[in-house]
């Protein structure tokens, strides 16, 4: 597999809803509403703290993330990130690629170490990932997502220097 990350563009929106509206609509991985609308979920996504970033491959986009300071001020050392992929690319080195991009600009804009703040227990994909980029879970809150079919799932707090 073959994928080029690149800064997402104004044109990219309709490719970055494409994947983000059936992982909102599951409701299985982000505290976002279900019903959340493609203007709302885009403008969320698109905030002006945040720096976006989508992954190709063969001209397609199959996945997008964003990176921002954690807090700002006195936290402003601490980066955060977000990340989705295409419901048909699961599995191929799309979302490492991701975290491996993110990784890198994190270091080069100056920040010191990485939090995902929400990470839902119950995405068992996503935590082996973030544990084999060297996360580790520093913080655990019971019961803190309703997960659609699994009823309560804990959510993690993880955390890397860079």
């Amino acid at each position: 597999m073959s994928v080029h990350i690149r800064p997402a563009q104004s044109g990219d929106g309709d490719a970055i809803w494409r994947i983000m509206e059936p992982v909102i609509r599951a409701g299985e991985t982000y505290s976002l509403s279900r019903d959340m609308a493609r203007a709302e979920a885009l403008d969320y996504w698109f905030a002006p703290d945040r720096s976006i970033f989508v992954a190709e491959e063969g001209g397609q986009v199959v996945g997008t993330c964003f990176l921002r300071a954690n807090r700002p001020g006195p936290g402003s050392h601490v980066a955060n990130a977000g990340f989705m992929v295409a419901a048909d690319q699961g599995g191929r080195g799309v979302g490492q690629a991701l975290c491996e991009h993110v990784l890198a600009a994190a270091r080069e804009r100056g920040f010191q170490s990485m939090l995902f703040n929400f990470v839902v227990a119950a995405n068992t994909k996503a935590v082996r990932l973030w544990q084999r980029m060297g996360f580790e879970t520093v913080g655990r809150a019971p019961d803190a997502f309703q997960h659609p079919h699994q009823g309560m799932s804990d959510v993690l707090v993880m955390y890397r220097r860079l």
